[in-house]
């Protein structure tokens, strides 16, 4: 039994380094990241799926529904921060988005959203009592990392400088104290004919 914490595939705005809409799709190198990730899973049992409720989740978890024939549910508790009135905005337009004390004007604070993300683990752990296999949760990066510092335990410290990579796999104990067992993997996405293998075409990095 265990949980695996998966950031949707890449989008548009994650390559351009912008911050996104909550209907940014996946670009077509996010849609064969989710191909690449939903065949890993089709050869491991996942009892459910439980995933953020915005399109590039929404997409990513479709794949993986229809390569595991597991049930999936939409959470909206799941969504990342709201960025409100800086959304479609390039990050080089920005102050520090991520630094403590930034409040996205129209949009949710830090402690709103980690009210909100500790709501969620709630929801993750009420479900994950009734999968008797993986519970997969498809989120994205800000909430991956919330819950890494806030609820998982883990051998990397506090890790404020990690940022999860698209179509990342995290796996934890499904018992606590919550260990976190595979941290931000991404091998599934490396082993070749997978988009992006040498490296030559990934882009930077995107935390949102």
């Amino acid at each position: 039994m265990s949980i695996l914490l998966i950031r949707h595939g890449e989008t548009p705005s994650n390559a351009a380094r912008i911050v996104q809409h909550p209907d940014a799709p996946l670009s077509p190198r996010g849609e064969a990241q989710a191909e690449r990730l939903a065949d890993h899973l089709a050869s491991q049992t996942v009892g459910r799926i439980l995933s953020s409720d915005l399109r590039r989740a929404v997409q990513t978890a479709e794949r993986l529904r229809a390569a595991t024939g597991a049930p999936l549910d939409w959470e909206p508790l799941l969504q990342e921060r709201n960025f409100g009135e800086i959304r479609g905005t390039a990050y080089s337009e920005l102050p520090d988005i991520f630094a403590a004390d930034y409040e996205p004007p129209g949009g949710e604070t830090w402690a709103a959203f980690h009210d909100r993300v500790d709501a969620a683990w709630l929801r993750v752990l009420e479900l994950a009592e009734t999968v008797d296999s993986r519970l997969v949760v498809v989120t994205h990066g800000l909430v991956c990392h919330s819950l890494l510092t806030r609820h998982l335990t883990h051998e990397s410290g506090d890790s404020p400088g990690l940022q999860f990579d698209n179509a990342s796999v995290t796996e934890v104990a499904a018992t606590a104290p919550w260990r976190v067992t595979r941290l931000n993997c991404t091998e599934h996405l490396t082993r070749p004919g997978s988009p992006g293998e040498d490296g030559a075409d990934t882009p930077q990095r995107s935390v949102v």
